[in-house]
């Protein structure tokens, strides 16, 4: 039987509710093709932010580098601007490991209950693909001016041909 440890980040609000049936989905998968998922659960969200100042601990990145994945749930918080919790948990996550794409499948099931009332198991089956340390996400560009009357701002968009094809394997 395959192993796999996943680090779940399940964070605020809605992202705390949307990890369980997550889990339950891996698990049938899991059952269904002979793997086995192990979960080890971190508390790092906009919430303990404002506790202890932080968004996850210092050595975070140290407690989840041999995790085989991260599953997220949702971060963001009332009064926690987005760039707190942008470079405090999720950038750092996705550039020291790689996470080049931020792969969304969106199914509807059978037997499962949806908000979509037309539409029955198989009427929704897309991919979201979203950039996570490509496109808007990469380090390119920068501030020239900071803080005076001719501050400006470069901006560039960065696509690789690794980031057009998420099931290729990154090369290292």
């Amino acid at each position: 039987m395959t192993r796999h440890r996943i680090a779940l980040v399940p964070g605020d609000g809605i992202g705390a509710e949307v990890l369980p049936p997550a889990q339950a989905l891996l698990d049938a998968v899991g059952r269904r093709h002979g793997m086995k998922f192990a979960d080890d659960s971190f508390d790092w969200s906009c919430e303990r932010y404002l506790v202890e100042g932080a968004m996850m601990p210092d050595d975070g990145l140290d407690r989840i580098r041999h995790h085989d994945a991260v599953l997220w749930g949702a971060v963001g918080w009332p009064g926690v601007p987005d760039h707190v919790s942008l470079w405090g948990l999720l950038i750092p996550i996705r550039r020291t490991f790689q996470q080049y794409v931020d792969l969304r499948p969106v199914t509807v099931l059978a037997g499962v209950p949806n908000s979509l009332r037309s539409t029955g198991a198989g009427g929704v089956d897309l991919v979201v693909v979203r950039e996570n340390v490509e496109g808007e996400y990469s380090e390119t560009g920068g501030r020239l001016g900071r803080g005076t009357a001719d501050e400006l701002a470069v901006q560039e968009a960065v696509f690789t041909p690794h980031g057009r094809h998420p099931r290729r394997p990154p090369t290292r």
